[in-house]
């Protein structure tokens, strides 16, 4: 009659993992609710109000929105962060950054226009559109140029 059980239906969603792995390139936008851990290539933009973390082989060129961002590869382009960004030593960023906290380890390339928001109203994760994009000349340039300083 009386059950301590719950209802599949009260729970709430669960998200779970999202993996690009090194050696895979992939090109295109990507929204997702989950977290993601980044070891190969994305050409585009990434929102998402989890985690990403980008490792050592990391490389994302586009704009990534994002609650809180813990990188060790490439970036290049917008970083919309409405949490915490944290480059770790073998960071490398280029471009345009918007986040709410700061933490660069001793080593990290930080080469960007950088603007630290209290609010989380002018971050563009809150907001329902979406990003301005990077236009695919403009991340065709990007991997260029990521491709001449890797020479």
């Amino acid at each position: 009659m009386f059950s301590d059980k719950k209802s599949k239906e009260s729970e709430a969603p669960r998200t779970g993992q999202n993996r690009i792995n090194d050696g895979t390139t992939l090109k295109g936008n990507i929204t997702s609710n989950g977290y993601f851990r980044i070891d190969g290539i994305i050409e585009g933009n990434i929102k998402t109000p989890s985690k990403v973390v980008i490792g050592k082989t990391g490389v994302v060129i586009g704009t990534l929105s994002c609650k809180n961002a813990d990188i060790e590869g490439k970036v290049k382009g917008k970083l919309d962060i409405t949490g915490t960004l944290s480059l770790r030593a073998t960071a490398n960023i280029e471009g345009e950054v918007i986040t709410g906290k700061l933490a660069v380890e001793p080593g990290a390339s930080f080469n960007a226009t950088c603007s630290m928001k209290g609010s989380k109203n002018m971050s563009l994760i809150n907001k329902k559109e979406t990003p301005s994009p990077i236009s695919l000349n403009q991340q065709q340039s990007l991997k260029t140029a990521i491709q001449q300083s890797e020479s």
